[in-house]
């Protein structure tokens, strides 16, 4: 290995992606041994451990509860990518897709990744009642454990509901490091529509409500709506949606599509608020003081 060094080093800098996980690295092995003149008996975890020593090969562990991820990276690559290589088809999305869409002016200490998964069949929509929404809000939400700490921050890798990736977009964005990636995050309308229906992975519910004021230049009510439609929750969020859009000072005629959807329950800003007050216009229960 040491002799072919030059030309293994020559091959990983020529790939198209800096990120690999175990199984391409294994292919590569398996596709330029005769080239390389390597030894048949040189196996993958020799290979990864001369990469280690000897070049610029670094590898990643991230032991995620549900299922541990492990990749490898080719030289510096931005922590973005190389989480957005952990599995296919992964976006960022709630506090983190707010921070890259530019919807607070925190800088979160944890990290969202959803990955969407596919289902075969479709499940039969049972009749919501008020007693299922006030037994339902009245009662914790359910948070992840599915997380990692890397360095001073949290790693939440999120199950999502099957989308077809709906208003999710590719664009340039920065982290704290000032490394630039290529990403896969939520635009602004979806990032809205989650961070309503998850405050507590987007910094809660002022933050949400901040998140609709600093969106006012941009956001698209009309694309909201739509994509409210297609994602077609059982809740009604709208109402919560409503009552943000109207607190963020939005116009009257953004307000209204909003109120063309269906009231039929009372409902909630988020789980177990305690003390509360109810917002008639949209039929909402809020926290006492909000």
């Amino acid at each position: 290995m040491q002799i072919a060094k030059a030309d293994i080093v020559s091959h990983f800098d020529g790939l198209s992606s800096h990120v690999l996980k175990l199984k391409e690295i294994r292919a590569i092995l398996a596709e330029q041994r005769g080239f390389w003149r390597l030894a048949q008996n040189t196996t993958s975890a020799q290979f990864i451990g001369f990469l280690e020593k000897h070049s610029k090969l670094k590898p990643y562990e991230f032991p995620f509860p549900q299922r541990g991820e492990k990749c490898y990276s080719w030289g510096e690559v931005p922590l973005l990518t190389i989480l957005l290589s952990l599995k296919k088809g992964l976006h960022f999305s709630h506090y983190t897709a707010m921070r890259m869409q530019g919807l607070t002016e925190q800088l979160p200490k944890s990290v969202y990744l959803t990955d969407e998964r596919t289902t075969s069949h479709p499940t039969e929509r049972e009749k919501l009642s008020q007693s299922d929404i006030d037994q339902a809000f009245n009662h914790p939400a359910r948070i992840s454990s599915n997380w990692v700490e890397y360095g001073d921050k949290k790693i939440y890798l999120l199950n999502g509901a099957d989308t077809g990736h709906l208003g999710v977009v590719v664009q340039q964005a920065t982290d704290e490091d000032g490394q630039e990636a290529q990403v896969r995050v939520t635009n602004v309308e979806r990032t809205l529509i989650d961070a309503t229906v998850k405050p507590m992975y987007a910094g809660g519910v002022f933050e949400v409500a901040k998140a609709f004021a600093l969106a006012s230049d941009r956001l698209s009510v009309n694309k909201l709506i739509a994509m409210l439609r297609k994602l077609d929750f059982v809740y009604p969020y709208h109402q919560a949606i409503g009552y943000y859009l109207e607190r963020a000072g939005y116009k009257s005629s953004q307000l209204d599509l909003v109120r063309r959807l269906p009231m039929e329950h009372d409902f909630y800003l988020a789980h177990e608020m305690g003390e509360t007050r109810y917002e008639p216009t949209w039929r909402l229960f809020v926290p006492n003081g909000f």
